[in-house]
């Protein structure tokens, strides 16, 4: 191996989130203003899943890369076969994209002493074992990673770096970095509304639940989790449905109402930092009735069709909007991002959704690279306030547009913001 090169292994190589982060460094290939485009022009790319695409469609997506890949297809549950991949390639840092088991992945890493950064936290453990956490599933995903995570101490782990976790830490922060010692707010909101569907409707099936990005994971937080909050730096949960309830959002001219979910960015926020915090979050009309007219009997809804709405199946219309807002006691601030999807295919060839989440990969692949950070692992907000790096600056050379703003009055707390629907329905 060519001890010069940078050696980078790709977990999950098939999926959409992978899709999205090798469009863009097949982008920065030949942008030499790119921070990383030396280094993706001196690296090799394993490409590892346990069902892999085939070479072809590798090479026509992503041409200017597509001579630095070397494929795999195994199984990340066989970490012995894992870790000596590993060894063989004498890889430097991991992109995990995939379900693999999150504090088996980084364990692996952290004993060769090879960066890490994931998207979303995976257990294998509480997979098997749903009905034991339902729920809960997130706060224990969690707890258990907590037991772990103060233990890598031989690598660098970044974890939960994509758009939600991730780039929304950033902006919080940054929203927060402009505000006085007397002028604290009491509410951090993360919002999200993706009305992003077929631009033509006949495309769509009856009873098909259709998200931007893995359905069977939406509907963990959908349908299998209560509502989650944080209040005084602890988790709380409301012992209704997540699609009973809807909260009303403002940012400026734009209004929506979603639904309370349990997120790891807001867990993570309201440790450090003592605001109310949750995430509310609207997906499009056809899924969101179709889960509301079977709440009665939600283990219809598993056993439904699921699909990702992918614009290379079919032409996507609408946008995905992500950002905060953050609530004081006479008025709101914000920041987001919107996206749509016919831009973003035309550039990356994916969904607004898979790029907005490439987008957070990417800050945190570029820290890895060029960034000199302290052993350890960290959550992106812990990333921003406990090291020297230069996240924001790479985060938005390819996340270009932000909207700030101010709203001069406030809507609330949650609880001043909720809408009950089965309260609605029966008055």
């Amino acid at each position: 191996m060519n001890q010069n090169k940078i050696i980078i292994t790709i977990l999950g190589s098939a999926g959409g989130v992978a899709n999205g982060i090798l469009s863009i460094l097949n982008t920065s290939a030949q942008d030499a203003k790119d921070p990383i485009h030396r280094q993706v022009n001196n690296c090799i790319i394993h490409l590892i899943d346990n069902q892999q695409k085939d070479v072809s469609i590798y090479s026509l997506s992503y041409p200017h890369i597509q001579d630095k890949f070397i494929y795999h297809e195994f199984d990340l549950k066989d970490t012995t076969h894992f870790t000596n991949h590993l060894i063989q390639t004498q890889t430097s840092i991991v992109i995990d994209l995939s379900w693999a088991d999150t504090i088996e992945m980084i364990h692996c890493c952290d004993q060769l002493g090879i960066s890490y950064v994931n998207t979303a936290l995976e257990n294998t453990m509480i997979d098997e074992n749903e009905e034991l956490y339902e729920g809960f599933g997130l706060l224990e995903r969690l707890r258990q990673l907590e037991k772990h995570k103060d233990k890598i101490l031989n690598s660098t782990a970044i974890i939960g770096s994509g758009m939600n976790p991730g780039v929304v830490q950033w902006m919080a922060l940054e929203l927060l970095k402009t505000d006085s010692t007397e002028n604290q707010p009491i509410g951090c909101y993360i919002v999200e509304h993706d009305n992003s569907f077929y631009k033509k409707k006949q495309f769509a099936k009856k009873n098909v639940i259709y998200t931007t990005w893995a359905p069977e994971c939406f509907l963990d937080e959908a349908i299998l989790g209560y509502p989650m909050f944080m209040k005084h730096k602890n988790p709380l949960f409301l012992y209704e449905k997540v699609y009973d309830l809807e909260f009303k959002v403002t940012l400026g001219n734009i209004k929506f109402h979603g639904c309370l979910m349990a997120h790891e960015e807001v867990y993570t926020l309201g440790k450090l930092f003592d605001m109310e915090g949750g995430f509310l979050y609207k997906v499009n009309d056809h899924t969101t009735n179709l889960i509301r007219s079977n709440l009665d009997d939600v283990d219809k809804l598993w056993n439904f069709e699921k699909k990702v709405l992918d614009p290379q199946d079919a032409a996507l219309d609408g946008e995905d909007l992500v950002g905060v807002l953050l609530v004081y006691s006479d008025k709101e601030r914000y920041m987001y991002n919107v996206l749509s999807n016919e831009a973003t295919f035309s550039k990356y060839k994916t969904n607004a959704t898979y790029f907005q989440v490439a987008c957070g990969v990417y800050a945190s692949l570029s820290v890895l690279l060029l960034d000199q950070l302290p052993k350890g692992a960290y959550y992106v907000d812990e990333l921003l306030l406990k090291t020297e790096n230069n996240y924001g600056k790479y985060l938005t050379y390819y996340m270009t547009d932000f909207i700030t703003g101010e709203n001069e009055q406030t809507d609330g707390l949650l609880h001043n913001r909720m809408k009950n629907h089965r309260e609605t329905e029966t008055e």
